[in-house]
């Protein structure tokens, strides 16, 4: 067994290792976390894009998450790309029957290159089966559109009612604002607000791929190691901003 907290990624696999599973294990071993994960989707991508995507069984998927749980005491689960709404329900019903901590949900839905990620007909699973769990979620301005059902004007306005439609800590990511500075703004289920300001990295795409994975998954890890969760997010942000790869 483990002696370090131990954090589980559940998403699709990267095969040039920049995002998804791979990422985030990388992160959960730069920040002193046990890294499992289990497998939703194989894709064959780069960071110009994604050329093929192929679902894992559902029973692969169900073998992988009871492996895990069997053996480790799992303090927090961080969820990425779930595919479709069978996979959804799947981990769903699984994280409600065999985990009792921390869930951090990233709502990976498209993919910079504008591959679709998640099926439409299983936002709705997302929402209604995953998010009554979720500890955060941390969508970026157009995950929230896709969310709330109408574009982001304000990302306060925003975050605070997603908050509140989904009952839980909202982080909304603002990379995708046209802006040299850049703005996340996390709210907690009780609706406080915290705004964190960053200057636009000059990354390449190498650097690029992936951002969002590795915040969510640095998050994770700072949960794991008993950070609350204001802390948990602002170190996890200068984390990712001081990293170049």
């Amino acid at each position: 067994m483990s002696t370090r907290p131990v954090c589980l990624t559940i998403g699709g696999s990267d095969s040039c290792g920049g995002a998804g599973i791979q990422a985030d294990l990388r992160v959960f071993e730069s920040l002193n976390v046990q890294g499992c994960s289990a497998t939703t989707a194989l894709t064959a991508q780069n960071p110009d894009g994604i050329s093929r995507i192929e679902a894992v069984s559902l029973a692969q998927l169900d073998a992988e998450l009871h492996a895990v749980f069997d053996y480790y005491d799992i303090a927090v689960v961080k969820t990425g790309m779930l595919f479709d709404a069978d996979h959804v329900a799947l981990v769903s019903a699984l994280l409600q029957q065999l985990h009792h901590g921390h869930l951090v949900i990233d709502p990976v839905m498209m993919s910079s290159s504008g591959k679709q990620l998640l099926h439409h007909g299983a936002v709705d699973t997302v929402i209604q089966s995953l998010l009554p769990m979720a500890t955060l979620v941390t969508p970026n301005l157009d995950e929230a559109a896709v969310l709330l059902g109408q574009p982001v004007a304000d990302p306060v306005s925003a975050a605070q009612s997603l908050a509140e439609q989904l009952q839980c800590a909202v982080l909304l990511k603002g990379g995708h604002a046209d802006a040299d500075t850049l703005m996340d703004v996390l709210c907690d289920s009780d609706g406080n607000t915290v705004e964190f300001s960053h200057a636009r990295q000059q990354w390449s795409l190498d650097q690029a791929h992936g951002t969002g994975c590795r915040l969510a998954s640095a998050i994770s890890a700072n949960l794991a190691h008993g950070m609350p969760l204001h802390q948990a997010v602002k170190k996890a942000i200068v984390h990712l901003q001081g990293q170049s790869l």
